[in-house]
């Protein structure tokens, strides 16, 4: 198989050895694949979709964020499946997963940690926040106060919190998942440019199809449905296909078409703020774990269109500030319809 868009494969045969490193899944291998990203992220998708009934798209959009090491930000309204989404990630794949509920309250120190006196060992100790995770799910995020809200910043962009003058690495894989209700405004404080700009990916649940609620009500009304979820995978695997995914081929006319569209965004008249530079090697650390997922060591131009509106809407700022985010995405869209398709000859 191969593309013009890609190198080429080099005829390698599928790994025999099944994929993971807990409950007799078998070894961990040192190097995977894109063969083996496909297949165990088609797993983990199997196993949330246990959970989370008729969101494939939100999933999947998911497994891109987590395996492109970027963060995931959820805004809709309430009780469509915004937390349950990250805690089935992080059960499938056998991680640790903490939640924030954030709230005006909340303190820096409650998410990064403290250092706390011992008596006696008349010494200083720290006692890890709640950010020490591999998933950590801010709930409600925009019910902390802006102070608060920084104190995420550093982890976000470099896992690593620092309190005190001591510097203390994250657990790897390491992603955080915050959800917020568009819908009430009271007592919330919105999320400061700089803060949007570290979440990869927005985007929205929507209520479920008539079939995927009733099927709901049948299978999860008497139980926690993730109760029965089992892990698929593990914390390990997932590295080992993040590194996997770090070597996907972008050929130069991807490239170019990529900044092609980041720069439309610039020059829209209906955008006060187009997309930064951050946005750019997001949109393409995206692209290259969506194709791996697609079990393609290239990524092609649909897999930069389709990721277009999850990276970037959320970046940007329409010239009309009341505008809705669907008329957001929508202005992406035309982004997108007016950058010309690299030729595939």
């Amino acid at each position: 198989m191969s593309s013009t868009y890609g190198q080429g494969y080099l005829d390698a045969n599928p790994t025999e050895t099944t994929f993971g490193g807990r409950r007799g899944m078998g070894p961990i291998p040192r190097t995977a694949t894109v063969e083996d990203v496909a297949r165990v992220t088609a797993q983990v998708r199997a196993a949330i979709e246990q959970v989370i009934e008729g969101k494939r798209s939100a999933i999947e959009i998911a497994l891109v964020v987590l395996l492109a090491e970027g963060h995931l930000l959820l805004e809709d309204k309430p009780g469509v499946g915004k937390t349950m989404l990250a805690r089935a990630i992080g059960r499938s794949i056998s991680a640790s997963v903490r939640r924030l509920q954030f709230t005006p309250d909340l303190m820096p120190s409650d998410i990064t940690g403290v250092s706390v006196y011992n008596q006696e060992r008349r010494e200083f100790e720290f006692k890890p926040g709640g950010i020490f995770a591999n998933i950590v799910v801010g709930d409600e995020i925009n019910r902390a106060s802006p102070k608060t809200q920084s104190a995420l910043l550093e982890a976000m962009a470099e896992r690593q919190v620092s309190v005190d003058g001591t510097t203390y690495g994250l657990e790897l894989p390491f992603m955080v998942v915050a959800t917020q209700n568009p819908i009430e405004m009271e007592g919330t404080y919105p999320l400061p440019e700089a803060q949007r700009d570290r979440f990869m990916c927005r985007i929205e649940m929507g209520y479920p199809a008539r079939s995927a609620e009733l099927d709901m009500l049948e299978h999860h009304g008497a139980r926690n449905p993730l109760d029965s979820l089992q892990p698929v995978t593990d914390a390990d695997t997932i590295m080992t296909l993040i590194e996997a995914v770090k070597e996907v081929y972008v050929a130069p006319p991807i490239r170019e078409y990529l900044v092609d569209l980041i720069t439309s965004t610039r020059e829209n008249k209906q955008l006060r703020l187009g997309a930064s530079p951050r946005a750019s090697l997001q949109l393409l650390r995206a692209s290259r774990a969506y194709a791996a997922m697609q079990g393609r060591d290239y990524v092609n131009p649909d897999d930069v269109a389709f990721l277009a509106g999850p990276v970037l809407a959320h970046r940007v700022l329409p010239v009309m500030t009341s505008t809705n985010p669907n008329d957001v995405t929508e202005i992406i869209d035309s982004c997108v319809r007016s950058v010309p398709v690299p030729d595939r000859k």
